[in-house]
């Protein structure tokens, strides 16, 4: 049987809802869940009316970022329906995100509990820097495509490889600017992208 193409996707901000898992673990760590502030922000420390922490303090919330937070955070509104389109068209789905690698079964058992068509997740780990900690994952791969929503984690992925970035919440968004060319194509979220896809593989 011939091997069936490949679609990378990254996980928080593509396929579940990290914003939502911040003010759980908030609240676990706090005891209150927090106001919304604005919620077209990027990153969920704007989206949510919390203070910038400190010392002991970050460490304590940053503790909540544990197999429980990994495990239930909820799929984004019409991830898992749109994977499914892209299984029954065909194609093989493998999460790559870029999270410590202690936590890449949660990750896989949380993909799998919201009844996404997934079977493998790749965890690169984080790093800043000029290539994405993720790029060595996806060459190695070599996807049709790999759908993300951080601009930066799109260098150095291979130019066959048809690189989507998903924009969403606008406010104090990274991607813009220059490097907005190391995106073949620009989304507003997986279901676009999987409109996109599959109308250009019809054609």
């Amino acid at each position: 049987m011939p091997r069936r193409p490949t679609i990378a996707l990254d996980a928080d901000g593509v396929l579940v809802d990290f914003h939502h898992g911040y003010a759980e673990a908030w609240r676990r760590a706090f005891g209150a869940r927090p106001a919304e502030r604005d919620p077209l922000a990027y990153w969920p420390m704007d989206r949510w009316a919390v203070e910038r922490l400190e010392g002991a303090a970050r460490r304590h919330f940053w503790r909540y970022f544990d197999e429980e937070f990994w495990l239930h955070l909820p799929a984004l509104p019409g991830a898992v329906e749109a994977c499914h389109r892209l299984h029954d068209a065909g194609f093989d789905l493998v999460c790559v995100s870029a999270l410590d690698a202690a936590w890449q079964s949660a990750r896989l058992r949380n993909l799998r509990a919201l009844g996404f068509p997934i079977e493998r997740v790749i965890a690169t780990g984080h790093h800043a820097g000029e290539r994405s900690p993720k790029a060595d994952a996806i060459a190695e791969l070599m996807p049709e495509a790999f759908v993300d929503d951080y601009l930066p984690y799109l260098r150095g992925v291979p130019d066959a490889v048809h690189r989507a970035l998903v924009l969403r919440a606008p406010n104090g968004s990274p991607n813009e600017g220059p490097e907005l060319v190391l995106a073949h194509t620009t989304h507003d979220d997986l279901t676009d992208f999987v409109d996109h896809w599959l109308a250009r593989d019809a054609r």
